[in-house]
């Protein structure tokens, strides 16, 4: 069995984070096995508090599991300091991870930033050179490009930028009142748009945790860069489809609706 390591925070309600991407490894047939980054009291309504882990502690869970396990891919959320996103990239260098999904988690939907600019330059230097893959939305694009994105256009520019950048595939993620859930594909100097029906659920949470996951997944199975994005792609839109409504917020979507 095939196995796939997330680097991530824990959501306590289930819907994004470490919970989401087990959820989403296991159902797409991969061997789950995670590294946590901090524990969160979160829901649907928002984030009640933050316990961060120390980067110590952070390197002994990565020891741990590449020592005994060894990730076919590996999977990295939300990082919310310089230490652990230093920690991680030594790791991920020290073992030759392979099939590395980074999803940089650096801007709410709201559009308030998540993380210091010192992460984010840390983010930049340290993680994204080691991507198979980067997975930006419309912000998390503009901050990584340093341009405004308003059109197709503008996504397949900053995408090449990205791309040239960090030595990295990227997948900029459509959506944000940008267009129907189109995304954007940029890999070794060739795109390819990946179309997606917006679909009328606002339970949204955790999409993003979970789209980086399943491609991770589906690398890890051995599948190429462009056949996993596209499984992915299929395999949320289905969980969105599935109309789960939990919670007062922005709930999650149905990670187990096949089963």
């Amino acid at each position: 069995m095939k196995t796939a390591l997330t680097i991530a925070g824990s959501d306590s309600s289930g819907g994004a984070g470490i919970q989401a991407d087990i959820k989403t490894m296991i159902t797409n047939g991969v061997y789950a096995m995670s590294a946590i980054t901090a524990l969160t009291a979160q829901n649907t309504v928002g984030v009640q508090g933050v316990l961060e882990v120390t980067p110590d502690f952070l390197a002994m869970q990565i020891d741990s599991v590449f020592n005994d396990i060894r990730p076919d891919a590996v999977k990295i959320g939300m990082v919310s300091s310089t230490e652990l996103i230093s920690t991680i990239a030594d790791k991920l260098i020290h073992y030759k991870a392979e099939n590395i999904v980074v999803d940089p988690v650096m801007v709410a939907t709201s559009g308030s930033k998540l993380i210091t600019d010192d992460a984010i330059s840390a983010l930049k230097e340290k993680l994204l050179p080691l991507a198979t893959v980067v997975t930006p939305n419309i912000p998390e694009a503009e901050v990584l490009s340093s341009m405004k994105i308003e059109s197709a256009a503008d996504m397949i520019k900053a995408a090449e930028m990205i791309s040239k950048a960090y030595n990295c595939a990227v997948l900029c993620k459509g959506g944000h009142n940008m267009n129907d859930a189109n995304d954007l594909l940029y890999s070794s100097g060739e795109y390819r748009w990946f179309y997606g029906k917006r679909i009328g659920n606002s339970n949204t949470h955790g999409t993003g945790c979970t789209l980086s996951s399943a491609i991770a997944s589906n690398l890890a199975k051995g599948e190429d860069l462009s056949i996993s994005v596209e499984k992915a792609k299929n395999y949320i839109s289905a969980a969105l489809s599935d109309m789960l409504d939990l919670g007062a917020g922005s709930g999650p979507l149905n990670h187990a609706f096949d089963l």
